[in-house]
């Protein structure tokens, strides 16, 4: 495992517990579930560069769709 995808892991699962914690207390689905999808993504993901694009547009899915 590089470092790379060690910290990028570190950062999406870091924002993914803020969306799910907004979602949860909010009761808004949309950011709980790109929550634990940022929480769980980089167990699946080795490739640094498709983890990173992958986790930026899950994190800005929220703020950009408005349900």
């Amino acid at each position: 495992m590089s470092t790379s995808i060690l910290l990028l892991g570190v950062l999406f699962g870091a924002v993914g517990v803020g969306y799910a914690l907004y979602g949860r207390k909010q009761r808004a689905p949309l950011p709980l579930v790109c929550g634990v999808a940022l929480m769980v993504i980089p167990y699946f993901l080795s490739n640094a560069v498709l983890l990173f694009v992958l986790g930026t547009a899950v994190a800005v899915l929220p703020w950009v769709v408005r349900l």
